[in-house]
């Protein structure tokens, strides 16, 4: 009898390691799909950097031209602030 009590002792054991085991598995596995998904949300958000870059670099050159232009307009009405009434 003793022998079956130690046995059933192992087995329970045995029992709660697998139990164990596989939720170290389910976590594993967890995991990886979370770190999957980080993954794709930061190409994702790296993808919209580059345009938001890449636009403000567009507006940045945009805004330098009517700069340049309005500098322009401005030193031609200094010049001539009759021609302004025309």
């Amino acid at each position: 009898m003793r022998a079956l009590g130690g046995l059933e002792a192992a087995l329970t054991r045995l029992e709660a390691a697998v139990e164990c085991n596989e939720r170290a598995y389910e976590d594993a596995a967890a995991l990886a799909d979370d770190r999957a998904r980080l993954a794709e949300d930061r190409a994702h958000l790296a993808a919209r950097l580059d345009e938001a870059q890449a636009r403000a670099a567009r507006l940045e050159g945009a805004s330098r031209t009517v700069e340049a232009r309005l500098v322009k307009v401005m030193e031609a009405l200094r010049r001539n602030p009759a021609g302004a009434r025309h």
